[in-house]
């Protein structure tokens, strides 16, 4: 049997090694092309290349493919297909090592693209400066270091002498940060396995699922008209005020949340579904009643509100009848029903707590960091595609998701090398070993 004490504690022992690969990959921009503004930094292509060399000193047999929307034209419907989206200089990485015996198989998965870096840093965004305990740069939680906490925890468990009996694979994906099309040409290519370890930030906890996520927008329309004026009946040509009919339909929307906190909830995520509304836009002149009004939200789903395409295709039916419905209660809206327009569906996925996988990988995880508790992930995360083809998942990372996308980012030296301890003992529990 396997002492894991003596991998845990080599990687106590060369800690800065796995530190200085962390660092080596914030030091690599890789900001995700949506970000026009930044479009002089690098795309993904030269971390991944960084990736495939690392690993295949370990042992790995890799390749680099390109997602190509043409070739995916079958997936149009499905989650993550974005016509679009090119990538040149954007290719995914997959690696495979071998295993010695009859051993499961894992995936160990994560995005290589970062956001843009923003505004208001104090520490160097590429530099992986370093204070006490923590590294900042951007990515170092979203989430260059769940890569560098997966690839190291392999390296680990090599090092020690420690034969795998079932397969290890890394799959590094591009594009999760707009819109997953990376992952869905990963699984297109038909890479499988017996698990999956997404390694997103998690503050060491495990979530067995993350929620769909839309974006939408409701346009009302309105009838301009001089706002100092007194108003006739819209009938007879008078004025409506798009903002007061959107303000109109926010207040059932109050009402519709309350529903959703008791029908939209899941026993393994923190808080219920909600439609959240982030951006308000109407108006053209301070003299004039608006004529128009478009209300942006973000409303989330459950994996288990999932259409026949993997995506949210039901909950968008629900918000449409509930926009209708209410129009119907108002004279004007019901004669001029406010448009629902879809922006995006991200989707989500969800491993049973039956699932083998779910018991194996919490007590791996357990028994390096005690007080970890099985929490779901509110947000979208590249799991679906993962749940789609019948992999069980857990999303299990270092860095707290409240770094992500934010100046500053940063994440603690003691957290990430206490995951890449922990996502060894899962890789040694789950393959399995010939000693």
């Amino acid at each position: 049997m396997v002492d894991k004490n003596k991998v845990f504690q080599w990687v106590d022992s060369h800690s800065e090694e796995a530190v200085d690969l962390l660092k080596d990959l914030i030091r690599i921009p890789s900001v995700n092309p949506y970000f026009k503004d930044e479009a002089r930094l690098q795309k993904e292509g030269r971390i991944q290349e960084y990736l495939k060399n690392y690993i295949e000193q370990l042992g790995f047999e890799t390749e680099l493919t390109y997602p190509d929307a043409q070739k995916l034209i079958q997936y149009k419907d499905k989650a993550g297909y974005m016509a679009d989206h090119t990538f040149a200089d954007r290719p995914n990485l997959y690696g495979v090592l071998k295993g010695t015996g009859q051993g499961k198989s894992i995936f160990l998965s994560g995005h290589t693209d970062v956001v843009a870096t923003g505004t208001k840093w104090t520490h160097s965004p590429y530099e992986a400066e370093q204070d006490v305990d923590c590294i900042y740069g951007r990515g170092s939680v979203d989430m260059k270091g769940g890569i560098a906490a997966m690839v190291f925890a392999v390296k680990a468990i090599l090092e020690c002498g420690v034969h795998l009996a079932g397969d290890v694979k890394i799959g590094t994906v591009v594009d999760e940060e707009s819109g997953g099309m990376g992952t869905l040409a990963l699984m297109a290519e038909g890479y499988c396995a017996d698990a999956c370890l997404l390694t997103e930030p998690t503050s060491l906890n495990m979530a067995p699922l993350c929620r769909g996520i839309l974006w939408g927008k409701i346009i009302v329309e309105g009838q301009a008209g001089h706002i100092e004026l007194q108003r006739q009946d819209w009938r007879k040509g008078g004025a409506v005020d798009a903002i007061d009919k959107a303000a109109y339909i926010l207040d059932y929307f109050d009402q519709l949340n309350k529903e959703w906190e008791v029908t939209k909830v899941h026993k393994y995520l923190p808080i219920p579904c909600q439609v959240k509304f982030a951006q308000f836009d109407a108006g053209e002149y301070p003299t004039t009643f608006a004529n128009r009004a478009e209300l942006t939200f973000d409303a989330q789903y459950l994996p288990k509100e999932k259409d026949v395409d993997g995506l949210g295709g039901n909950v968008k039916k629900e918000i449409e009848k509930f926009v209708f419905d209410v129009a119907q209660t108002d004279p004007w809206l019901k004669e001029n029903v406010p448009e629902v327009e879809w922006i995006l569906d991200a989707d989500c996925g969800e491993t049973s707590d039956k699932e083998e996988f779910f018991h194996v990988f919490s007590n791996a995880v357990r028994q390096v960091v005690p007080a970890s508790q099985i929490i779901g992930n509110p947000a979208h995360v590249d799991m679906g595609w993962f749940c789609n083809v019948g992999i069980p998942t857990f999303i299990f990372g270092p860095g707290n998701p409240m770094q992500c996308h934010q100046a500053d980012e940063h994440i603690a030296k003691s957290e990430f090398i206490e995951a890449v301890k922990a996502i060894a003992s899962t890789v040694m529990d789950w393959c399995g070993t010939d000693e």
